[in-house]
């Protein structure tokens, strides 16, 4: 099935592995409020048990180095895309309010970022994205 719409997660590819998989998962839980249509159904197994809904479409996950974060982070912001946005400095917080803070310290441009989920048109994501590498 072909999406009008794409989910991409960019994560800076020189992290830590457990500071990837931690980005990867922020940023995806901030995609889930884009807009009213990212959310699929919730899933009941043959037991009758529930769980929670997933994206309806699948998330691709990309890797860049800072100067490329930098620039899809311009791209994503001119393109008035649905942008999540994870800075180095969320690293050393213990909570949401001081992650909104870390963030509101420092201009667009100036932010450190170790990850961006993006939420919109297929071509815009799809342009926002070029020349960056799937994550391996």
């Amino acid at each position: 099935m072909r999406f009008d719409t794409k989910i991409a997660v960019v994560v800076r590819a020189d992290l830590a592995d457990w500071q990837k998989l931690n980005v990867t998962a922020f940023l995806a839980s901030g995609i889930a409020h884009a807009s009213d249509e990212v959310m699929g159904e919730p899933y009941v197994d043959g037991s009758g048990n529930l769980y929670l809904a997933l994206a309806r479409e699948p998330v691709l996950c990309f890797a860049a180095d800072a100067d490329g974060l930098a620039t899809t982070h311009r791209r994503a912001l001119s393109r008035g895309l649905a942008t999540a946005v994870y800075t180095d400095e969320m690293f050393a917080t213990g909570n949401d309010a001081d992650n909104r803070a870390a963030v509101r310290s420092v201009e667009a441009d100036k932010l450190t970022l170790a990850g961006l989920g993006l939420y919109g048109p297929r071509n815009a994501v799809d342009r926002t994205v070029k020349g960056l590498k799937l994550h391996g």
